[in-house]
């Protein structure tokens, strides 16, 4: 198979692989480019996307939404790398937020605000105000007393403030613990029982422009029937509010789409949207989903070089440069992230490996494989499905440098975050005048002397 420029395409690494992910002759290939000589310029570890997986992606599950409306706000929390919001947002998309900080990247990335939707729990004041102030499309409610908050800054702002109410429909997700949000007793959402009660008040609200609901019971969901149950209860709430003479316009239905992570089937995006379709079209309101991991995971990997071989008992641990601090999540949530060579070698054989990272401490492991190369130093590896949740959740723990990030695009590559170095964190740490919370000098004295 060749390309347009008439050269040798890669092959699959297996049917279901990421259609930007390849081997060609023996090496690792993103799109065009092999990853080995990207590592050749770009100092080990680094995140490398695909262009062409997001877009496909993107462009699927657009596809599969229209018998619904339905349009796509981008989870900003699985990869906020300005690059990559610009590239989502450039094929269409809004962004789904949960922080000032990531309402600042979406809108460095062009991301007009009124493609923009406020989500989480602990919004502060000066984050409403600057969504306001901008015109987001609307902010999700997490609480009644986060409603109170919203009110008094738009008065003070002189505006309506755009808002959803988030509800809690108690619906188990069938996911990991720690991504589950949707169940009684998780700190998100307002109970279902409560809704009611505060969707007339805020309906009455001058300073609020209420608009419908919100739900998202949770992430990285695999099996499609907690949707089915939380939009069912979703569409109950609806009619009541209706029968009870409130206008309901909007819905925003959250995301959690999963992958495989071992580039097997996941989730099938036709019976997902048709669950949509069945649940709420008929309710005739403007419906927004908010997927993250599904968009960008299989489009990335996080490319790391062996350092050591150590033996112990029957353990062979490889220890490699990337970290915990760059890749939490098999520390977090015990994930197991796919591990492809950057080479493949002439030795069929097959070795059982430890992967671990240089921090100091023991939870820093990537996982044990059974099925690798033989390895050694200076080889190169990457985990696999590392596009969301990976640079977006780095540290630089251990004052170790925080993680760069490349882009490929067909046959180009660039650099899209430079590694944050020693110096760079350094640099927080200058040294400032003592300052006194004391109303006088002698005041300060004082207390300096032990006379309170």
């Amino acid at each position: 198979m060749t390309n347009h420029n008439g050269q040798e395409q890669a092959t699959p690494l297996t049917a279901l692989q990421p259609d930007g992910f390849a081997y060609l002759n023996g090496e690792l290939f993103v799109e065009g480019l092999s990853v080995d000589k990207i590592a050749d310029k770009v100092p080990t570890p680094f995140y490398c996307y695909s262009a062409a997986t997001i877009r496909n992606a993107y462009t699927l599950l657009a596809d599969k939404l229209k018998p619904s409306g339905a349009s796509i706000c981008f989870a900003v929390k699985a990869n906020s790398n300005i690059s990559v919001l610009r590239l989502l947002s450039g094929l269409g998309s809004g962004m789904d937020i949960v922080s000032g900080g990531e309402l600042e990247r979406a809108l460095t990335a062009g991301v007009s605000p009124s493609k923009i939707v406020f989500s989480g729990v602990g919004k502060t004041r000066a984050e409403i105000a600057r969504a306001l102030g901008v015109g987001i499309h609307q902010i999700n409610v997490e609480s009644a007393a986060e409603l109170d908050v919203i009110r008094d800054v738009a008065r003070n702002f002189g505006c309506r403030a755009p808002i959803v109410l988030r509800v809690n429909p108690d619906v188990d997700a069938r996911t990991h613990a720690k991504i589950s949000t949707g169940k009684k007793g998780d700190k998100f959402g307002i109970s279902i029982e409560s809704i009611t009660d505060l969707y007339a008040s805020a309906a009455e609200a001058p300073e609020l422009d209420l608009q419908g609901l919100a739900v998202h019971i949770g992430s990285q969901l695999l099996n499609l029937s907690p949707y089915q149950a939380a939009y069912g209860r979703l569409a109950t709430v609806v009619k009541e509010l209706r029968s009870n003479g409130l206008a309901v316009r909007r819905l925003d239905l959250g995301g959690g789409l999963g992958i495989s992570y071992d580039f097997g089937l996941g989730p099938d995006v036709s019976e997902y949207a048709d669950i949509i379709t069945e649940s709420l079209s008929g309710l005739r309101c403007e419906l927004t989903v908010e997927p993250g991991r599904w968009l960008v995971g299989p489009a990335g990997i996080l490319v790391t070089e062996v350092l050591y071989l150590k033996k112990t008992g029957d353990i062979v641990t490889a220890v490699v440069d990337a970290a915990m601090n760059d890749l939490i999540r098999p520390s977090l949530y015990g994930a197991v992230h796919p591990v492809l060579p950057l080479r493949s070698s002439d030795d069929r054989s097959t070795c059982a490996y430890q992967l671990a990272g240089p921090v100091c401490e023991t939870s820093d492991v990537f996982g044990s494989y059974g099925n690798l190369p033989p390895l050694q130093s200076g080889a190169r590896i990457s985990f696999g499905c590392a596009g969301a949740y990976g640079a977006s959740m780095a540290s630089s723990y251990n004052s170790r440098d925080l993680v760069a990030e490349v882009l490929v695009d067909v046959d180009r590559f660039r650099l899209i975050r430079r590694r944050q170095t020693i110096d760079d964190l350094l640099g927080l740490e200058t040294s400032t005048p003592w300052q006194t919370t004391q109303p006088n000098a002698e005041a300060a004295n004082t207390v300096g002397m032990g006379r309170i």
